[in-house]
């Protein structure tokens, strides 16, 4: 879910903060669950289909009216006595209907965990980033991730989330990159699939966002993405079609952007003639709040509910109904979608139970995405890991003697006690306010992993001060952060503030330098020559500092891969320059963004094409012969592997198994990838991922890996034929340990196209 901008700095905090005071409020207002309905419906025998068609039949046109939209926009910027009686307080709320037990939806953000909880004072596990559980390559990971969220969603009353994120990688400044799965569609879309599947499992409607090409956050809401129909399937499309297909998800949120010169939540083509007629998706399709722009357009195109509010697709849908504007089958349609959700993630006949999460296993839960996710970047001379009879060390910067950081936006996952850093108000403010830091200590960590150590923390405030320190230590380990956040896109991957020349000074002042990264995506680094070693750890969650001390120290054997590309610089990129959106005039130049509510934004449609088009990411890279400073798919360990025997298979469904061998002193999980380049006649001149596995290897040990390789994976999409196809011709098919690290190649012959 996103919020749009307002006017101006005040104006944003205002709203920020009128979404969720009045919501602590709805708690009072509770009332006791409805009798446990007795229609023919409640029969679990059969199939959601067939129960929502039940239902259906039930229903006066005002009724199915009432289950397509929001209960508006006063019930997120009113008082408290705009709130709606039964709602917990989230995101959005849609009445149910009590004569027949459909439920209240209550939904909330929770792409890393249930936003803002401190308002009802409530506590949500706060999870590492969803790039960093992308950065895992592990299937079991994405569903830890998942049914934990579920289940606190559950705790809190909820029964539908807004999380899902499989937007590519396409503009790394992007300030919701941390939200994302990386830049590969059959990476973010395999992980987004088990995650949701997997919450799903917890009696919770799931959904996948934003749908589609929202790619930055800069003029979100005016941007006009231009982009052929093979780029698109083959690049964002792929990444929800595979996450839509292996997940069975309820619902789909369509983005603020517009794609080729039509909104996203009224484009015919995004959510009739693909997302339902080609790929089956039978849940309801959610706009992005605000997102919403007409009514017979919209709900003739395949929106089936507004959000948060009814300007829309309330009295004024009844009305393009009762006038033939709008098919009534069109609304029995969405209305079907939205209940058949709810039957088969089981709100009719298992509610939500209010109770106390579960907090060890939260804990235990972010700790564990944050070991996998975190990504060794470099380990010169062998720095790491550091020994536990260190006699000193250095720890500088970025708020590491109390916390570390978060990503910003609708998806804030409110730290237990408040903002471990208060203080920090001056990080690019957005209309989400500061940046958040969650009450994870590093310096604590480390000190009880050397407990003979001398451990000292430096701010980091005037390089001079902390080299001083580094120099008179054993080890120095310099913390660095680049907050992001919903509503801004980052001005550069350049680490802000005095964050370099600090590293600099360090590195200059010792050898045995340590740069730990928290950011929400790449940064380019100028001093990388001179650091040591280099651990990536992303936005690392409620239990970050326990888990980068743990591999600091080698208790974890780091074996995350990099799930987007590092660039040497911005001047790398298919765009060096960011695209911005022209300014609104003024105030009074303003059209309606929120209807019915007191804000109005400029929407202002500039265009920007991708001209990049299938190269996004590591693609792009390969394409345009660039060396990117860290490749994807990359990732260090504190062993070291070995691959042999390539041997690939044709056939309906392609095959290639090979050997990995652990050569090093030490247990340790290697993410072997395999990548295949297309005939020339694809018109592709790079290397696609096509799959993986990852193995777990102790010392000396070899296992063989057998991968299938889906054939969707290999093929291209022909717009011309509106279908996907296989290439004849000969495939090269390479196995390693990045898409830069392939010591493996074979071939694959496929005869004849398919």
């Amino acid at each position: 879910m996103a919020y749009r901008k307002c006017l101006s700095p005040a104006r944003s905090i205002l709203f920020s903060f009128l979404l969720t005071f009045p919501l602590a409020l709805g708690n009072a207002q509770l009332t006791a669950p409805p009798a446990k309905p007795t229609g023919p419906w409640m029969d679990q025998a059969l199939s959601p289909d067939q129960r929502a068609a039940l239902v259906l039949g039930q229903l006066t046109l005002e009724e199915k009216i009432s289950l397509v939209h929001g209960a508006g926009w006063d019930a997120l910027v009113g008082g408290p006595e705009a709130l709606p009686p039964r709602s917990v307080g989230g995101a959005g709320f849609v009445p149910g209907i009590r004569r027949l037990g459909i439920p209240d939806l209550q939904i909330v953000d929770a792409s890393v965990g249930v936003a803002r909880g401190a308002v009802f004072g409530r506590y949500s596990t706060a999870l590492p980033s969803c790039v960093a559980e992308a950065a895992s390559w592990d299937l079991r990971v994405a569903r830890e991730y998942g049914a934990l969220i579920g289940s606190e969603l559950r705790a809190q009353g909820y029964n539908m989330s807004l999380g899902g994120g499989v937007n590519l990688t396409r503009e790394p400044r992007n300030g919701r990159t941390f939200e994302y799965k990386g830049e590969d569609p059959i990476l973010a879309g395999r992980l987004a699939a088990a995650e949701m599947k997997a919450l799903q499992e917890q009696g919770v409607i799931g959904h996948m966002k934003h749908y589609a090409l929202n790619d930055q956050e800069n003029g979100r809401s005016y941007v006009n993405v231009k982009l052929g129909k093979r780029a698109m399937r083959e690049t964002d499309l792929l990444a929800f079609e595979i996450g839509i297909k292996e997940s069975g998800i309820g619902a789909i949120m369509c983005s603020y952007n517009l794609v080729d010169g039509v909104y996203a939540c009224e484009n015919r083509y995004l959510l009739n003639d693909v997302l339902k007629k080609q790929w089956g998706f039978r849940g309801f399709v959610v706009s992005d709040w605000g997102g919403t722009h007409s009514t017979v357009q919209a709900a003739n195109a395949g929106l089936d509910m507004e959000m948060p509010a009814d300007a829309y697709f309330g009295p004024a849908l009844q009305k393009a109904i009762e006038r033939g504007e709008v098919p009534a089958a069109r609304l029995d349609d969405m209305v079907h979608r939205i209940l058949r959700s709810e039957f088969a993630a089981g709100l009719f006949d298992k509610p939500p139970e209010r109770r106390a999460p579960d907090i060890f296993r939260g804990l235990q839960v972010a700790q564990h995405v944050a070991e996998q996710g975190a990504v060794l970047l470099k380990n010169g001379s062998a720095r790491l890991p550091l020994s536990t009879a260190l006699r000193s060390i250095a720890v500088i910067g970025s708020h590491a003697d109390v916390a570390v950081l978060s990503g910003g936006g609708s998806s804030q996952v409110d730290p237990p006690g408040g903002n471990a850093v208060p203080q920090e108000a001056g990080s690019q403010p957005s209309m989400f306010g500061p940046a958040v830091w969650q009450p994870s200590s590093p310096l604590q960590a480390i000190r009880a992993k050397a407990p003979g150590a001398k451990v000292v923390y430096d701010s980091g405030a005037d390089p001079a001060v902390a080299a001083k320190l580094a120099k008179a230590s054993e080890a120095a380990i310099v913390f660095v952060n680049q907050p992001a956040s919903e509503d801004r896109d980052l001005a550069s991957l350049a680490l802000p503030g005095n964050q370099d020349a600090l590293i600099a000074a360090v590195a200059a002042a010792n050898p045995r330098t340590v740069v730990v990264l928290e950011t929400g995506g790449p940064v380019v680094m100028p001093w990388i020559g001179q650091a040591g070693a280099v651990l990536e750890a992303w936005y690392p969650g409620i239990r970050g500092g326990e888990a980068i001390a743990n591999i600091l120290f080698g208790t974890v054997n780091p074996s995350a891969k990099l799930p987007l590309s590092f660039p040497r610089s911005e001047a790398d990129l298919p765009r060096p320059k960011l695209a911005v959106q022209p300014p609104p005039a003024s105030e009074a130049d303003m059209a309606p963004l929120f209807p019915g509510a007191a804000f109005k934004v400029n929407v202002r449609q500039f265009d920007l094409a991708y001209d990049e088009g299938l190269k996004v990411g590591y693609k792009w890279y390969q394409a345009e012969d660039k060396q990117p400073l860290f490749p994807f798919g990359f990732g260090l360990s504190y062993t070291s592997y070995a691959y042999s025997d390539l041997n690939v298979a044709a056939g309906t469904t392609p095959s290639v198994a090979f050997r990995v061998k652990n050569t090093g002193p030490r247990a340790g999980a290697e993410v072997a990838q395999v990548y295949v380049t297309l005939p020339a006649a694809a018109g592709e001149p790079f290397r696609r991922l096509v799959g993986w596995e990852k193995v777990e290897l102790a010392p000396g040990e070899t296992k063989a890996i057998t991968l299938a390789l889906d054939p969707l994976y290999l093929s291209i999409f022909n717009p011309d034929k509106d279908a996907w196809e296989l290439v004849p011709g000969s495939y090269t098919v390479y196995a390693g340990g990045s898409s830069r690290d392939l010591p493996l190649r074979g071939a694959l012959e496929i005869p004849g196209a398919r």
